[in-house]
C-alpha cells in the first residue's frame, strides 16, 4: 500500500472515553473535544526538514523517526509551529527560566493554535474511532509487531488505517502523549500509546499504556503531532508535504 505520506492533519470529532490505571485500580470518564492529529506518525524526512537532524537508529525517509525523546517531540511542535506562523503551544524552561535551552519544565498554553502532541485521551480516541472492541481491526491487516514486523520499523501507512483515516496507530512504533503517567509513583514519565514493531499482541491495543521518562530515547518510540481545534485552523490541514514529489 503506497498512500504517499503526506502527514496531513485529520479533524477528529469530539467524544468520549474512558482511561484507567492498573496500580490504583480506578477508571475516568473524559470528554474530548474536536482536535486534529496527524494522519501518520511523524516520519524522519519531516523530522529532518524541520530540526536537521536525524536521529533514528534505521534510516529510511518514509520511516517512523525514532530515538526521539518526549523533549524532542514538544522541542519539534514549537520549532514547526514558528516555521508555520503558528503560536508554540508550549513554554519550555531550564532550571534559570530561560526559554527552550535545557528545558526541565514545560507547560502548555492551551488557547495557543500551534502544533502539540496529543493528550492520551485524544490519542485513544482517535485511534478507537468509534470502535469499542481492543482494536479497530485485525491486528495483521492493522499493525506492525513482533508477529509480523521481521524485527524492524516499517515505512508509514503500510498497514491498513482506522475509520477516520489513521494510519498506525497500533505497531510500528509507540506514540508519546502529553500526560504525565502517574506523578505520585513514577515523577515526570510521560504516557506512551500504541505499541510498537517490537512488541507482542497484548501491546498493540487501544487501552494499553506504557511509561517513560522524558529523556528516554529508545528504538520504537516516535511520535505524532495534533492541533487544537479552532476556527482559524479548520480547512488548513495539510502542513508539510512528505510525499515523493
Amino acid at each position: 500500500m503506497d498512500t504517499g505520506a503526506g502527514n496531513e492533519l485529520v479533524a477528529i470529532p469530539p467524544g468520549r472515553v474512558t482511561l484507567s490505571d492498573r496500580r490504583t485500580r480506578s477508571s475516568w470518564h473524559v470528554e474530548v473535544a474536536p482536535f486534529q492529529i496527524s494522519a501518520f506518525p511523524l516520519t524522519q524526512r519531516v523530522y529532518a526538514q524541520v530540526t536537521g537532524r536525524q536521529p533514528s537508529s534505521a534510516r529510511g525517509d518514509r520511516l517512523p523517526v525514532e530515538g526521539v525523546s518526549w523533549w524532542d517531540a514538544v522541542r519539534f511542535c514549537n520549532a514547526l509551529s514558528r516555521q508555520d506562523g503558528l503560536t508554540p503551544a508550549y513554554h519550555l524552561h531550564d532550571g534559570a527560566g530561560h526559554p527552550d535551552d535545557g528545558a526541565e519544565t514545560a507547560d502548555w498554553d492551551t488557547s495557543a493554535d500551534g502544533y502539540r502532541l496529543p493528550t492520551e485521551a485524544e490519542w485513544e480516541h482517535a485511534c478507537r474511532a468509534d470502535t469499542t472492541g481492543p482494536r479497530y481491526g485485525p491486528l495483521d491487516e492493522v499493525a506492525w509487531y513482533q508477529g509480523n514486523s521481521g524485527g524492524r520499523s516499517h515505512p508509514v501507512g503500510g498497514r491498513q488505517p482506522n475509520a477516520w483515516g489513521l494510519y498506525d496507530m497500533l505497531g510500528n512504533v509507540w506514540d508519546w502523549c502529553w500526560d504525565v503517567y502517574d506523578a505520585e509513583v513514577y515523577g515526570t514519565y510521560r504516557v506512551l500509546r500504541g505499541g510498537g514493531w517490537a512488541d507482542e499482541h497484548w501491546s498493540c491495543r487501544a487501552s494499553v499504556r506504557r511509561r517513560s521518562h522524558p529523556t528516554f530515547r529508545i528504538d520504537d518510540v516516535g511520535f505524532r503531532i495534533a492541533r487544537t481545534h479552532t476556527a482559524a485552523s479548520a480547512g488548513s490541514l495539510p502542513w508539510i508535504q512528505d510525499a515523493d514529489e
